[in-house]
């Protein structure tokens, strides 16, 4: 996700990584990749000039504090580099933000949710997702089938519903729209549901009758709420929808679908700054539990490639009840100690593909964003398989795995014997690995970016941010072309000199 911007920013970064202060002259050159970034990432001309100025306004106006403070009143040290960063970080969650995600208004109890938005850009199944997500937060969700014209939309609708076991009112055929609403609104008071989800048709461009149609809906029912449904896949093409709905209707928010699919960032970074309505939700992944608060200090974080760790505990506490996050908490310690196997292996497994897509999963750790985009879910269904054919003596001791062993696990999970053994070496390295993490910081410790999180009840990750820095090393800078080829070329050379001193 936001591949193109981050590699813009991740090589501004490394352009400053030596740099003892900030001056005009390289912080040009840094904006520069900035720019680049931003403009292929199908960002409004205008929002990139105006996001750089402010960038280079404040990388050469503030004074640069070369040591600060974490949570913990540990002494960190900073550099221009990890400054220039930080004022990146700030200005993006300013771009973007500041957002109030909550649909509640006022003294008001009950919530209703009007979703407009062209055809196609996912309005049924975005409105399912917030039904689910209202549900969660204790609310008797109803959703109205007011899309009459798409052919089976209200059909899609039902299935979704029941799928998280939510009501749906739909009108009887030829009711206009607005009566099924409003008759829907009545249903809502008398049962005592407490949100209401209106989802409107859409059209394949915007024209006068839809919009005649939207504000008759509005006029009717008096939505608190009118959320925008917008592609990000779109790019430049979902903000000037945007705009023009703004401009004819009023919108308190943006609900952005398909943001895991989106490689370029523009629609997220220029909504806002184009419109002035905040994105109030992002849509990922095709799972209904997908939808979550937009958060744009979190987004700038990601973009940034430091992660985005609320994110990711968010997340955790959406997936898990008390009694999974202890036993999630009793694994974490059995790694730490070298205890953990490969039975633990699967229940994490399990728990892993409920948070969701395991690529932006690790998107949201610190230091792993380019290391995220090369993963495929794939992946956990292969490990999974194969750790299904063990026995439960071979999943709480897989050193007792051997050849034969491992040519009974392939034949029964469909992979070959070197996956497995492969799978079992791989897990080996990782509980040593981490069993190291858990001695007195061990191997953590001597991370670059990873020193404060050493040891049990580690430093909060972003201690420095909120002393207007990056964490100090940061994470781990994306190596360049030229540079792997110098590395490979190396290789090269070691084994050819390998082999004439084998023939000598």
């Amino acid at each position: 996700m936001f591949e193109r911007l981050t590699q813009g920013f991740s090589t501004a970064r490394e352009r400053l990584a030596g740099v003892r202060e900030l001056d005009a002259e390289n912080i040009a050159e840094a904006l520069r990749d900035v720019r680049a970034s931003l403009l292929e990432a199908d960002v409004d001309y205008a929002v990139v000039k105006d996001f750089l100025t402010r960038v280079e306004e404040r990388a050469l106006g503030e004074k640069i504090k070369t040591r600060a403070t974490d949570a913990a009143g540990r002494s960190l040290r900073t550099t221009p580099g990890q400054h220039f960063v930080a004022i990146c970080e700030r200005e993006l969650a300013e771009l973007m933000g500041p957002v109030d995600a909550s649909l509640a208004r006022g003294a008001q109890k009950e919530i209703s949710v009007m979703l407009v938005g062209l055809q196609g850009v996912g309005k049924t199944t975005a409105a399912a997702k917030l039904a689910r997500h209202l549900a969660r937060q204790g609310r008797r969700p109803l959703l109205v089938a007011a899309d009459v014209y798409r052919p089976a939309a209200v059909q899609q609708l039902e299935q979704l519903a029941a799928r998280i076991e939510v009501p749906v009112h739909k009108g009887e055929a030829g009711t206009p729209p607005p009566e099924i609403c409003a008759a829907a609104l009545a249903l809502a008071k008398t049962r005592g549901y407490d949100a209401i989800i209106y989802d409107t048709a859409g059209r394949l461009a915007i024209d006068e009758n839809l919009m005649r149609e939207l504000a008759e809906i509005r006029e009717r029912v008096k939505p608190a709420n009118t959320l925008l449904v917008c592609d990000a896949l779109m790019g430049r093409d979902a903000v000037n929808v945007a705009k023009t709905f703004s401009e004819q209707i009023t919108l308190d928010g943006v609900l952005l679908t398909k943001i895991d699919g989106d490689a370029r960032g523009g629609a997220a970074l220029a909504i806002k700054a184009v419109t002035g309505v905040p994105i109030k939700f992002l849509s990922t992944g095709e799972s209904l539990e997908r939808l979550e608060a937009f958060r744009p200090e979190g987004l700038a974080s990601r973009i940034l490639g430091m992660g985005d760790v609320v994110g990711l505990v968010e997340d955790f506490e959406a997936a898990v009840d008390e009694e999974e996050a202890a036993q999630a908490e009793a694994n974490a310690a059995r790694l730490l100690k070298g205890r953990f196997t490969l039975e633990d292996m699967l229940t994490q497994l399990k728990l892993v593909q409920r948070m969701g897509s395991l690529k932006d999963l690790l998107g949201k750790l610190p230091g792993f964003g380019s290391f995220a985009n090369q993963i495929e879910g794939s992946e956990l269904k292969k490990v999974e398989s194969m750790i299904f054919s063990m026995t439960p003596g071979e999943r709480q001791r897989p050193e007792v795995i051997d050849k034969s062993r491992a040519s009974r696990i392939a034949r029964g999970s469909g992979h070959n014997t070197s996956e497995v053994r492969n799978l079992v070496k791989r897990f080996n390295q990782m509980r040593d690995m981490f069993a190291g993490f858990g001695k007195g910081g061990g191997l953590l410790g001597k991370i670059p970016g990873f020193g404060s999180l050493a040891g049990a009840g580690g430093a909060d990750p972003r201690a420095l941010l909120q002393a207007n820095t990056p964490q100090s090393g940061g994470a781990p800078r994306p190596v360049s072309a030229e540079k792997r080829n110098q590395q490979k070329r190396k290789r090269k050379q070691a084994r050819k000199d390998r082999k004439r001193g084998r023939r000598r």
